[in-house]
């Protein structure tokens, strides 16, 4: 049953958090945002949970956001609030969640994603769509610019060329475009999408330590901009000798050697090294 416009279910080590207000093509309100940010948030505290999946019920991923209060949709003094709401602070974030998440990250968009409908999977680690996807960073289009941080996202995902392109445009593309430009990485028909984005899960998962997952997501998130190799180096040095003594290490190189499957003891929410994370 949806919950403030959110359904959350979890199967073999993968959350799956839909965006379920099919009725309004899952168009994106306050609150379905903040239970966005409580289910990502949970995933990360769940050592059962090893993928998140984010999809959309229906025909639709999620159709940008409700403007169902009309022309002052967006007027936080006015009708806006009723949708919008003030924001909320950094743990309300889906954005941040999705960001400082310790579980890889999967967006299947299932159709349309319009707006905060597309930018909110750009902090995902894999964007796969269906043939059915429309895709469009409209904000120009409605005297906006772009929000959720895509502004920072999108360059670092297709170059800014690409994100200039579509953002002063505003225009509407298709799959094919997406994948073509980088935004996806695969384009599947409809009622492939959903197991391929479990197939994919299985490759982040199968063989490979929960707490190198976590550390490696956050370190080519945070240090792919970084202006040189410096900063880099000092961190995977120091988290390579801290790891190397530890049974995680000793696991993987044990069942490399025996030709076996690795049984990794680490857990996220128990065995981070000293000092992680390191920006803090």
């Amino acid at each position: 049953m949806a919950q403030d416009g959110v359904t959350v279910s979890i199967e073999a080590g993968v959350m799956t958090i839909t965006l379920d207000r099919p009725e309004k093509l899952n168009a994106y309100t306050d609150a379905m945002g903040r239970a966005l940010a409580r289910a990502v948030r949970s995933a990360s505290a769940d050592d059962a949970v090893r993928v998140i999946i984010i999809t959309g019920a229906g025909r639709a991923f999620c159709a940008g956001a409700d403007v169902s209060a009309g022309a002052d949709a967006f007027d936080m003094a006015g009708e806006g609030a009723g949708n919008f709401g003030s924001g909320g602070g950094r743990e309300d974030s889906f954005i941040h969640a999705l960001f400082e998440s310790t579980k890889p990250t999967i967006a299947a968009i299932n159709g349309p994603a319009v707006g905060v409908g597309i930018t909110l999977t750009l902090p995902c680690d894999v964007r796969i769509c269906s043939t059915t996807a429309r895709i469009g960073f409209v904000f120009a289009r409605r005297g906006l610019v772009p929000e959720a941080g895509s502004a920072w996202f999108l360059p670092r995902l297709v170059g800014l060329p690409q994100a200039l392109r579509w953002c002063l445009s505003g225009r509407i593309f298709d799959a094919e475009e997406a994948r073509a430009g980088g935004l996806v990485s695969e384009v599947v028909f409809p009622g492939e999408l959903l197991d391929r984005a479990r197939a994919i899960a299985a490759e982040l998962t199968d063989g490979t330590a929960p707490v190198a997952i976590a550390m490696t997501r956050a370190m080519l998130w945070r240090l792919g901009s970084a202006a040189s190799p410096d900063e880099a180096l000092a961190v995977d040095a120091r988290y390579n000798m801290a790891l190397g003594a530890g049974p995680d290490v000793k696991e993987g190189v044990a069942a490399f050697l025996e030709k076996r499957p690795p049984a990794f003891p680490g857990t996220v929410n128990a065995n981070l090294p000293p000092g992680f994370p390191w920006w803090e």
